[in-house]
């Protein structure tokens, strides 16, 4: 990648430092990049632009050819872990999957880190209390049959199983946790990302705390929290919905009232 941007800055005759760069160049990006912590502010860099470019690749250019402390996470680079996400133009992205050219608005870019979550430095959001929300509303798999009982047989077609399905490609990325405006405003609240994890566990039958999960996820800041806004279901990368998800927890947590136990 460096190799090939030092390219276009041979070909436009200019280098990674000149202040005079022409702005209105369609070769070159305006980025305007967090840094520092929450008492940070954007900080403004020229950047040549790419037809293939994504907004990773900005930040990666930067960091390598600019400013080497920029702080910033990715992994793999092909969508699959979630560290890499991002606030770009006001909107939590995957930046290794959103192209630069479909982005940015005329020539200019505005990275930050990662809405609803502690700035920890540049574009690294501290995740502890995303976890932490996550495992409070079940995180970990905890079944009934032990290391030697026989492996459980679950219907793939059957309706808990289709249930559990749609919500289980989640890897934790929290960029619906970052579009969440619920959040924004009731840091209490669990999140979307938490409470989908709850609902595949409720719809596992291998699940041993069916009853206690509920309990969890009804009391305050959980699912009822929710104000069915939508937002978690529009930024989810892979088109997961948690508010759909959210929705049958609050039917399951209902009908366990009414019936005064587990439904």
């Amino acid at each position: 990648m460096g190799l090939a941007i030092n390219a276009v800055f041979d070909e436009l005759k200019i280098g990674p430092h000149n202040e005079d760069l022409h702005m209105t160049s369609p070769n070159v990006l305006e980025v305007d990049i967090w840094r520092g912590a929450e008492d940070g502010r954007f900080q403004r860099f020229r950047v040549p632009h790419r037809d293939s470019q994504t907004v990773l690749d900005v930040v990666t250019w930067v960091q390598r050819n600019l400013e080497p402390a920029l702080a910033y996470r990715f992994a793999c680079r092909v969508g699959m872990c979630g560290s890499c996400a991002m606030t770009v133009n006001g909107r939590p992205r995957w930046t290794c999957r959103t192209h630069v050219s479909k982005v940015s608005r005329d020539g200019a870019l505005t990275i930050a880190p990662l809405r609803n979550l502690p700035k920890i430095k540049d574009l690294v959001a501290d995740m502890t209390g995303f976890f932490e929300k996550w495992q409070s509303a079940g995180g970990r798999f905890r079944g009934t049959a032990g290391r030697r009982d026989p492996l459980a047989r679950v219907p793939p077609d059957s309706a808990p199983r289709r249930a559990a399905d749609a919500g289980i490609e989640c890897i934790n990325c929290a960029v619906c946790y970052a579009a969440c405006d619920v959040v924004s405003w009731m840091p209490e609240y669990l999140g979307p990302a938490a409470l989908n994890r709850a609902w595949t566990l409720v719809n596992d039958e291998r699940y041993g705390e069916r009853r206690e999960l509920l309990a969890a996820v009804s009391a305050a800041g959980g699912c009822h929290t929710c104000h069915t806004h939508g937002s978690c279901a529009e930024h989810c990368p892979v088109e997961i919905n948690p508010t759909l998800a959210i929705a049958g927890l609050k039917r399951a947590s209902l009908a366990g009232f009414l019936r005064g136990s587990e439904p």
